[in-house]
């Protein structure tokens, strides 16, 4: 109940600039979740992918959520009715689409790393700012006031570190998800683009 009561208490020493900050803090926690979710339901590496070649693509695509991945990948692999240059470009292309998907909201987490120090500092201005109008001309006028602008300071720009922290860990790990995602369908791509090759060409030497 002490800490409910110390944090409530903080908060209100912290004037205006707290409530950005809540809703700075409540957004990156939102990004953070949904990302968290994009990223397990949507781009772990699935058993299939440990068949070698094209012999896991059916698997793959028919155990799998529609969205996912590989599965995207996958069935673009798949079409054996379209040419190699085709496939080629497709691959590419939902390569370049399932970045953007699994990027989508990470700017806004960029964003909040760099405006929730600043957001803190414009609490330690005020703060200060408020402290210092106390001071008069005779010496201090209102000690509890001065101490409470300081503390109002040190309050905001705490408050504002800690968000940017947590939002700058988050912002990594799935900056680094996303990287390794990518590597990870660039290689299964290659390895069926080959086994793809192979097969055409066992095709048109037969032939």
């Amino acid at each position: 109940m002490n800490d409910w009561t110390n944090l409530a208490e903080a908060a209100r020493l912290g004037g205006w600039v707290i409530y950005p900050l809540t809703v700075l803090a409540i957004v990156a926690l939102a990004i953070t979740l949904d990302r968290a979710y994009a990223f397990w339901r949507f781009a772990r590496m699935p058993q299939a992918t440990e068949v070698a070649g094209l012999a896991g693509l059916a698997q793959l695509s028919n155990g799998l959520p529609q969205q996912h991945a590989f599965s995207r990948i996958g069935r673009l692999l798949g079409d054996a009715r379209a040419p190699l240059w085709r496939i080629e470009t497709r691959v590419e292309a939902a390569a370049a689409q399932i970045e953007r998907d699994m990027s989508r909201g990470l700017w806004l987490l960029e964003t909040i790393v760099t405006a929730a120090p600043l957001l803190g500092l414009l609490g330690t201005i005020v703060g200060m700012m408020h402290s210092f109008k106390l001071i008069g001309g005779d010496g201090l006028v209102n000690p509890s006031g001065v101490t409470g602008g300081v503390a109002q300071a040190l309050i905001a720009t705490a408050i504002g570190l800690v968000i940017a922290l947590v939002a700058l860990f988050a912002f990594n790990f799935f900056s680094r998800r996303i990287d390794r995602l990518m590597d990870d369908l660039e290689s299964f791509a290659n390895e069926a683009l080959c086994e793809l090759r192979l097969a055409s060409e066992t095709a048109g030497l037969s032939s």
